[in-house]
């Protein structure tokens, strides 16, 4: 990379943060490569396929074709004479790594939804929508391979209406259907343009085709009225019947974009000039950092509301939202700076966990290439060299000034496997891994059994977890042979338990032990996860010892009493109890919390949790039967049948995780390779008893 290629600093407002987001081979990563190219910051064109995509840099991404990690990149482009600067992040379409797209829409201001022509609205575009949703993120919608066979902008461009949002609108439309596909209408412009091949930079405006001047007619109305609809004034000038102007439009399909009351559609073959459209159209609808809200986090200690306005002058913050550990330069932290600027060589308050860090170097990325800057400034995503105790979900920020913002939600894990060094000499390797890939990765976690002693790791998926045994290989050298994958359960209780002892009282010739405590069980609302309550009164256990009961509770939670997994979903009260002037001890209450904890646990009627997953079939018709038989003979709950034209369906249900392994072997079986399917963790549900007592058998 030349020095200072990416180091241009840009007024805000011609700034661009924004994700490319989809479901798994919508063509995320080829588009992102065509943006590169189209705005000349790269001048051969990395396939996909051929692992040569300038984001796709780990080797698993190389060799597999699928993103896994989502990579920064950084281009400029030219609209309206105006120079942009468009920070893109591309994440993965797989459902296991689905934590990146989390964490990526957290921190960025607009996306683009990629959507297969072919297909539509696929599950895990779904789910980016309601991730998007979640944090209001703009967006928009880019129908790619409609130049492909069975690809249809109508058809596409329908299940995005009927599916995510009746405000989706087109704004271009296609020239030609399947491989004829050769061009498109600019709605907003009214104006018709022919592209040659891919790749080709050259738009060639030409008259609107005859055969689709209706269609495109009727889209055009349809855009103009909601344009109108975002201003009272153009809604008079609309209603009186007067022309709204090109400039007029503009502004109602930004203002409109930028409240999410309207999501912009676009269509065709993202390898053609129609990328140079795309990029217009990001720059035209999506928000630069000062079009975002002020962003809300709270003041550490009195913990008040605080709002950091999108301007260099206000207090440094930023999130950290991604840990990477760089070959190179070792930990890298990943920034969005939300307000003011922070400058290498610096101290910066870490306000979550209240302790200093120094910020030893910044850099821009752009995917594995780096580039150190003197600072980063609001409206930048950069990276920090050297900072220690941080990870994802802290705030940095201006020790005079603090604020904590508001962290990232990760799902849970669903499945597990037991891992173990291949040799002895392997073990202190496998540690380091292992706490490495921990800090990276918040929905990647390592427990120990405690009855057998082995090491568990635990992800989203079968896939998730083959990629960190098969990067621990590569990246640290370590040899390890793993178990089969197994689900992770959870535990939790079906009734309260009013009065429950903990008591540990121990004398052995000096000082002994003392601990005594009442608690409350109680389950709490799914999802809801672990409550203390302390309602202690008068003085029965000193106040210093109720965070050692706590303590206790949470670790007798880790191996719940059916069959030894974790607890979750449970709320706590401490309501009474003794103590001892001499003989207690945190210790010793920690051990009685852990005692009537677990007891609590036998009484309350303890239940098994099992994860259940959202499945989606799309199968030929043909198969419908055999698909949905199968599907109910593993527990599996129909929600529904849905056709996707061309005599295939698509199937979702609801199935227990357990059931699944092996299934997508088993579906090519069933449709003799024409079916396939995505499933993604839905919730958890209560285990029946007969296949509990059979879990928990092979559990002991």
């Amino acid at each position: 990379m030349d020095k200072n290629t990416y180091n241009v600093k840009m007024p805000l407002d011609k700034i661009r943060n924004i994700g490319i987001i989809a479901h798994i081979d919508a063509g995320k990563t080829t588009t992102t490569e065509r943006l590169l190219y189209f705005t000349g910051q790269v001048h051969k064109i990395g396939e996909t396929h051929e692992g040569e995509a300038t984001t796709d840099f780990m080797a698993q991404e190389k060799e597999r074709g699928i993103t896994i990690m989502s990579a920064a990149v950084t281009c400029f482009w030219i609209h309206d004479g105006e120079k942009y600067r468009i920070n893109i992040i591309d994440t993965p379409g797989h459902v296991d790594f689905t934590a990146e797209v989390e964490r990526s829409l957290r921190v960025l201001d607009g996306a683009v939804v990629i959507f297969d022509g072919r297909k539509g609205v696929e599950p895990q575009s779904e789910t980016v929508w309601r991730q998007a949703n979640k944090y209001h993120v703009p967006r928009i919608c880019f129908m790619n391979k409609i130049n492909l066979i069975g690809g249809s902008f109508d058809h596409s461009f329908q299940t995005i209406k009927d599916r995510l949002s009746t405000k989706a609108v087109a704004v271009t439309y296609p020239i030609g259907k399947e491989q004829e596909l050769h061009g498109y209408v600019d709605l907003v412009k009214m104006k018709a343009y022919l592209y040659e091949g891919t790749d080709t930079p050259d738009l060639i405006e030409c008259p609107i085709p005859d055969d689709i001047k209706d269609t495109v007619s009727s889209l055009r109305e349809t855009l103009v009225e909601a344009l109108a609809e975002q201003d009272d004034k153009l809604m008079e000038k609309y209603f009186a019947g007067d022309e709204l102007s090109e400039t007029e439009l503009y502004a109602a399909l930004r203002k409109g974009t930028l409240s999410e009351k309207i999501f912009p559609v676009l269509g065709g073959d993202s390898r053609t000039a129609m990328s140079k459209t795309l990029l217009d159209y990001i720059t035209i609808c999506l928000p630069s950092p000062i079009d975002v809200p002020p962003v809300k986090g709270i003041e550490p200690k009195t913990k008040a509301e605080i709002l950091r306005k999108p301007e260099e002058t206000e207090p440094f913050s930023a999130l950290v939202f991604k840990i990477v550990n760089d070959s190179h330069v070792g930990n890298l932290s990943y920034l969005r700076i939300y307000s003011g600027k922070v400058n290498s060589g610096s101290y910066v308050l870490n306000s979550t966990k209240n302790i200093k860090e120094r910020v030893s170097r910044l850099i821009l990325m752009h995917a594995d290439e780096r580039e150190e800057v003197e600072s980063l400034r609001v409206g930048d995503i950069g990276a920090v060299v050297g900072l220690k105790d941080s990870i994802t979900g802290d705030t940095l920020c201006d020790e005079k000034s603090p604020i904590i913002l508001e962290q990232i939600q990760f799902a849970e894990p669903v499945v597990s496997q037991a891992i173990e060094p291949a040799t002895k000499s392997d073990e202190e390797k496998m540690s380091e891994a292992l706490a490495r890939f921990v800090k990276e990765d918040p929905t990647f976690r390592v427990s120990t059994n405690t009855e057998t002693g082995q090491t568990i790791i635990s992800g989203m998926g079968e896939l998730h977890l083959d990629i960190i045994v098969d990067r621990m290989r590569r990246e640290f050298n370590v040899a390890t042979s793993v178990g089969k994958p197994q689900v992770a359960y959870k535990e939790t209780i079906k009734r309260t338990v009013e009065q429950v002892e903990g008591r540990y009282i121990k004398q052995s010739g000096g000082k002994g032990q003392y601990g005594h405590c009442w608690l409350k069980l109680e389950p709490n609302e799914k999802g809801k996860g672990f409550e203390f309550i302390n309602a202690v009164k008068g003085g029965s256990i000193p106040r210093e010892f109720i965070p050692a009961i706590q303590k206790g509770v949470e670790e007798a939670m880790k191996a719940g009493v059916t069959a030894g997994y974790p607890v979750v979903d449970i709320k706590v009260t401490v309501y009474d109890g003794s103590y001892h002037e001499v003989d207690s001890s945190e210790a010793a209450f920690k051990i009685a919390g852990s005692m009537a904890f677990k007891e609590g646990m036998r009484r309350g009627d303890p239940v098994l949790l099992e994860p259940i997953m959202k499945v989606d079939v799309d199968t030929p018709d043909t198969y419908m039967g055999d698909v949905t038989g199968s599907l109910s003979s593993k527990r599996g709950q129909i929600q529904g049948t849905e056709s996707l034209g061309g005599g295939i369906s698509r199937i979702t249900a609801f199935v227990p995780l357990s059931e699944l392994f092996g299934y997508t072997s088993e579906l090519r079986s069933i449709t003799s390779g024409r079916g396939s399917s995505t499933m993604e963790p839905s919730h958890y549900a209560e285990v029946p008893r007969n296949v509990a007592e059979e879990i928990s058998g092979k559990k002991v």
